[in-house]
């Protein structure tokens, strides 16, 4: 079975191929997938990593894999007033819930609770299908986050 190791980043390599994933597999290091042509391959990858659609990863055989953000069940919040949409990440954060930004835009993984809490504060709220690439967190979305924790 072919093996994938490496991560290039975005670094704009021609892809041979294509491997598309919703976005908690895109947070998985150790995992079977398959790529866009059948074959299965075992992504061994660095822990913490999160794959980004656009992503390239270099598997054994020297091929460029490119990762693809899988279309989801998403909710979509949408609002020209860039106060109210803070206010709808601020209640969403404050649950814990992983949101994206875009400009007058808000997603995060549909729930039919968080819909009704959101339009119950007269936000419009859109179940759709989409590609979900939420922020990686304060911390960088399980990278280091730069401080020793030494108690020295």
């Amino acid at each position: 079975m072919l093996t994938i190791t490496k991560h290039l980043g975005d670094d704009g390599s021609a892809a041979n191929v294509r491997i598309e994933l919703p976005f908690d597999l895109r947070t998985r290091s150790r995992q079977l997938a398959k790529l866009s042509t059948g074959e299965e391959v075992g992504l061994r990858l660095e822990r913490g990593l999160v794959l980004r659609g656009g992503d390239r990863l270099q598997a054994d055989d020297g091929r460029i894999v490119e990762i693809v953000a899988a279309d989801e069940v998403v909710s979509t919040v949408r609002c020209d007033d860039p106060w109210r949409l803070a206010r709808a990440s601020y209640h969403l954060g404050n649950r814990h819930v992983p949101v994206q930004i875009g400009a007058g835009w808000l997603r995060f993984r549909h729930d039919h609770a968080l819909d009704e809490m959101l339009r119950g504060q007269g936000f419009s709220v859109t179940v759709e299908e989409a590609p979900f690439e939420p922020e990686g967190g304060a911390y960088g979305g399980g990278h280091g986050h730069g401080h020793a924790h030494g108690h020295g």
